[in-house]
This record gives structure tokens, sequence and C-alpha cells, in this order.
């Protein structure tokens, strides 16, 4: 790696702690357990963070971000993860340079639904949107034995049917039944999320998917996305 990523990638960790506080560590460590380090940043401080340093790389190559990305994710910092993924994001070149190989291995180490969510809505699901990822490689992912693999393939076709509109229907609902039976809570709440996603735009679809697999799926699955479908929310409890 060079001096120059080197020495940025100390500088995100450093301006990560200079804004922590040990409140937001210590419900951090008990809202998405990690082996982690998690220094407890807000998201706010760690936006203002991103958008500074999206900026400084505005111009920067494609390669010089893929590697201090790679530096931050070595680092072992939760929040230094999320960074890495949105700098990733804002920077056309470097999502542009993205392989398969490259996209799995930004993926290396994620263990909490948390991180697992910023990879598949920053990167791999807008990848697979645009085509960048194929199909194949999202269902290997989902029948990996991994579960956070798992989660990410499930989690990837929430913004394909947000960035789609639903017109990726058929693509969505065959990632999801590859998952349908799955018992591990951190699938079955990507599952009923990626469903709920796509009932906005394909109701239809989404009741006959539940019909069709009604006796695999979760409980969590089918009574979330019953009441999505009955009252437009997760759940009874309206938000106030």
């Amino acid at each position: 790696m060079r001096s120059q990523e080197a020495n940025l990638a100390v500088e995100i960790d450093a301006r990560l702690r200079a804004v922590a506080s040990p409140e937001r560590q210590r419900i951090a460590v008990t809202y998405f357990p990690t082996a982690m380090e998690v220094v407890g940043v807000s998201v706010p401080d760690l936006r203002a963070i991103v958008r500074d340093l999206s900026k400084r790389l505005g111009d920067a190559p494609a390669e010089d971000v893929l590697r201090l990305a790679d530096a931050v994710i070595d680092a072992g910092a939760f929040e230094g993860r999320q960074v890495a993924y949105e700098l990733i994001y804002r920077h056309r070149g470097a999502m542009a340079a993205l392989t398969a190989d490259r996209v799995e291995a930004l993926g290396r180490g994620i263990d909490n639904w948390a991180s697992v969510d910023a990879f598949a809505g920053t990167i791999s699901g807008p990848l697979w949107t645009r085509g960048r990822l194929d199909d194949d490689t999202i269902a290997r992912w989902a029948r990996s034995p991994d579960r956070w693999w798992r989660r990410a393939a499930v989690v990837s076709t929430v913004v394909l049917s947000r960035e789609s509109k639903g017109q990726a229907a058929t693509r969505t609902l065959a990632l999801c039944e590859l998952v349908s039976s799955d018992r591990d809570d951190m699938v079955a709440k990507a599952l009923s999320w990626a469903l709920r996603a796509l009932s906005q735009f394909d109701r239809d679809a989404v009741i006959a998917f539940v019909e069709r697999h009604k006796s695999d799926l979760p409980s969590r699955v089918r009574r979330e996305v019953a009441t999505k479908l009955s009252t437009g929310f997760k759940s009874r409890r309206r938000p106030a």
C-alpha cells in the first residue's frame, strides 16, 4: 500500500476516535454483537467524515480508493468498515472497477447484521442491480454455510427492488426462494425485509410467493409480510 493511502487510513481512524462516545460504544456492542472493534461513532458524525473524504477523493484514481478501503477494513474497526464502503459507493470509478472477486474481498470478516447491510446496501446490491454482479454470484452467497453471506444475498434484493421499482421481481423472488425455509433469524429477518420491500411495487407477486411457500416460510416472515400487506407497516403497532 502506498504511503498516501496508509496515511489517510490512519487519519480516518483518528477522526473516528475523536468523535467517539463510550455510551454509544456500549449501546452499539449490544445492538449488533461483533468481533470487530466498535469505536462508538454516531451515524451523523460518521457521515460527516465520509462527506469530507469523498470531496477530497473525488478525482483520485479508482485503485487508490480501493486500496484505501482495504487498509481501513484491515484496521478492524466496525465504523471504519462503514466508511470504506461509503467511500467506494460515492466514487464512480471505484464502483466501476469492482469485480466479483473484489466485492467478496470487501466483505471479508463480516460478522454482524449492520456491517452486512452496509455492504449489501452500498456495494453488492447496487452492483447487482446494474449488472456488474451476476445472479449466479448472489445465488451462491444465498447457499453459503455462512449466515452473513446468506443475509448479504437477501438484503441485496432490497436495493434491486427499490432501484428497479419492482421490475426485477422475478430475480428477487428467485433469490428469496433459495432461503425460503432458512430458520436462521438473521436470514429470516432479511427475507421479511426483502418481501416487504418488493410488496411496495408488486403486491400480487409477493402474495403469490407467500402462498406458494406458506408451509416453508418462518413464522416471522409470514406474520410481518402479512401485516405489511394489510396495514402498510411492518407490525400492527404504528409509529407515534
